[in-house]
């Protein structure tokens, strides 16, 4: 390839100069005719300018051609990523809110929605991070052994849809993944992307059927150097029941700053605090 690349560039420039060359016989006429007369000396001089920088223009283009002739390809324009869309949550796709009431994509502290698109299933994750975002598959409340598919920030401002399997407390990332027609994008200090999955997989320990009900696990958390490390909360959110890709519901579940008074033994301990205050002690 690379002596093939050569060659085609001897030749090259061997054309520029007996392009050259060849019009130095007008360039002597042009210098003659002058010494006589300098009007046809200075229309031959154009004439030879015009003709050598059409050709080191040719030149110059050539060069970025391949041996076969044809132009390099060039990196396609990236799309911008499109917004989610909440209006569609319980319509056309199912959606899971966590953060204060009322929140959405990009302002929840985590934002999950799924919709089945054929064989697959499509999913878009965001949350409040500049390292990772994940939603795992598990067949009980609990992390450990369960299929994760993470969403990660790395140092260049990448985001890269990653699969992982959890062995404990830790996830170990697997290199057969799943996800195709990836997208992600890093703004406004969320990490936010879209990606699909198929719904039926060979039978295998990491990777989990998706027309099967599972528990979906809500994680997110910083990142060092493009690798994932601990989530930011202790205790991440779970769905309250299995999930089934079949069903599209819009949940919301209140982050821990918005439950301090909305449970009900919240409640009856801030009555049982109210009436002891007011009763006094005996």
């Amino acid at each position: 390839m690379a002596e093939r690349s050569r060659g085609a560039r001897r030749r090259l420039l061997l054309l520029l100069l007996l392009a050259g060359s060849a019009a130095s016989p007008a360039e002597e006429g042009g210098g003659r005719r002058e010494a006589g007369g300098g009007e046809h000396g200075e229309e031959a001089a154009r004439h030879h300018d015009s003709s050598y920088g059409t050709f080191a223009s040719e030149f110059y283009d050539l060069r970025y051609l391949s041996e076969e002739g044809y132009p390099f390809p060039t990196a396609p324009p990236v799309d911008p990523f499109a917004k989610i869309r909440v209006d569609d949550c319980g319509k056309t796709k199912g959606c899971f809110r966590y953060g204060k009431p009322g929140c959405n994509a990009e302002t929840c502290d985590y934002f999950l929605s799924y919709r089945r698109i054929g064989a697959d299933v499509e999913f878009e994750l965001s949350a409040d991070t500049d390292g990772w975002v994940a939603v795992g598959f598990s067949s009980d409340k609990k992390m450990g052994g369960d299929d994760v598919m993470a969403c990660v920030h790395d140092d260049n401002g990448r985001v890269r849809i990653q699969h992982f399997y959890n062995v404990g407390q830790w996830a170990k990332e697997i290199q057969r993944n799943p996800a195709r027609d990836e997208e992600g994008v890093f703004e406004n200090n969320r990490v936010t992307c879209r990606f699909k999955r198929p719904v039926y997989v060979p039978r295998e320990e990491t990777i989990v059927d998706l027309h099967l009900s599972w528990y979906y696990l809500f994680a997110w958390g910083p990142a060092i150097q493009g690798s994932i490390t601990r989530h930011d909360i202790d205790s991440p959110p779970v769905s309250e029941r299995v999930v089934s890709i079949y069903k599209y519901e819009d949940i919301f579940m209140p982050s821990a700053a918005y439950q301090t008074f909305s449970s009900p033994f919240c409640l009856l301990l801030i009555v049982a605090l109210t009436f002891y205050l007011l009763m006094g002690t005996p």
